[in-house]
């Protein structure tokens, strides 16, 4: 009988490793109906099908998950036998289920999704921006060196480990609390792994085609031009190596409700430091100052860092990028 499934996790304090383990466990058909044992009893955790967390064991084979032990150093690039891979973040339970399980659990959620390399896409970016976070916080590993200016304590760990009892509260059903740390991780996964699918996966498209049409928009091949405005930097760096424009743009503009944006392509994904930054004399201007002083009609903003700008038209955008260029390359 289905309901005869089991997954075995600890009891007592739970964290958001082990209840997103279960959650996505409980994504897939064979463990849909499963019932979640919470001990740390052997015995017991003996007669389960599968064991997250708990057991003092790695073992794929025999279907336990534990990630505690001495001598245990899986990364998702040594799980995955991935030889090009520099991890150096420990797997945590939901690390270890996702890397076994994560493709499988994803086409569950985005069924209508059948094209394999967007499967391996999203499950790798999946990783980058939820997983790898929680790993690294359930197995204390410092973002940095040296003390932060400050502490963020709304992540999805911290909120998990609120839902504990407190200390100094009474009559509490733990494992109703339990049950609403399964929910609220699975919700954020899911969320993820939907905008991965729906929102992120499709601006690839949009990216790749503006790089393949960069000598259209200028005869350098050095400015893109986005159809609309999409999260395009986390596809761009990918698809420029792919087209064989490797280091070779420096502007993308876009349209930004009724106006334009021209944005320095930044040094590396997620940096504000561009490859070549919109001009000194500009930043920090807006309007008709900015106008004057750069000789194009119509522009509205240079942001101070001069990692980005704006125009009323496509075309003052694209002009801001010529000239920004233009005057880039006059400095060298």
């Amino acid at each position: 009988m289905a309901n005869s499934i089991k997954i075995g996790t600890h009891d007592g304090c739970f964290h958001c490793d082990e209840c997103l383990a279960c959650f996505m466990l409980k994504l897939l058909p064979r463990y849909k109906d499963a019932t979640i044992v919470r001990t740390r009893n052997e015995a017991i955790l003996n007669t389960c099908d599968i064991v997250v967390d708990v057991g003092g064991k790695f073992d794929p084979s025999t279907y336990r998950f534990d990630h505690h032990m001495r001598d245990f150093k899986e990364t998702i690039d040594t799980v995955l036998k991935r030889p090009e891979g520099n991890s150096k973040i420990k797997l945590s339970s939901a690390g270890l289920v996702y890397c076994f399980f994560g493709k499988e659990i994803i086409k569950q959620i985005l069924s209508e999704l059948e094209d394999e390399t967007a499967i391996d896409c999203i499950f790798n970016m999946v990783y980058e921006t939820l997983i790898k976070e929680i790993d690294g916080v359930d197995n204390g590993i410092p973002m940095y060196s040296g003390e932060p200016a400050y502490r963020i304590v709304t992540g999805l760990s911290s909120r998990v480990d609120r839902l504990n009892p407190k200390w100094n509260s009474k009559d509490v059903n733990i494992e109703h609390q339990f049950n609403e740390a399964v929910a609220l991780t699975g919700k954020e996964f899911i969320q993820h792994v939907e905008y991965m699918g729906n929102v992120w996966w499709p601006a690839r498209f949009i990216v790749k085609d503006a790089i393949s049409k960069r000598f259209a928009v200028d005869p350098s091949g050095e400015i893109i031009e986005l159809s609309q405005g999409a999260p395009w930097n986390q596809h761009f760096y990918m698809l420029e190596k792919e087209l064989g424009a490797e280091n070779q743009i420096l502007y993308v503009i876009f349209p930004d409700a009724n106006d334009y944006r021209v944005r320095g392509v930044p040094v590396e994904k997620d940096s504000f430091v561009c490859r070549m930054f919109l001009p000194e004399k500009w930043g920090g201007l807006r309007e008709e100052e900015l106008s004057k002083v750069a000789g194009i009609e119509g522009c509205i903003f240079t942001h101070a860092i001069r990692f980005i700008g704006g125009h009323r038209t496509r075309e003052g955008a694209l002009a801001m990028a010529r000239k920004a260029i233009e005057i880039g390359k006059s400095l060298k």
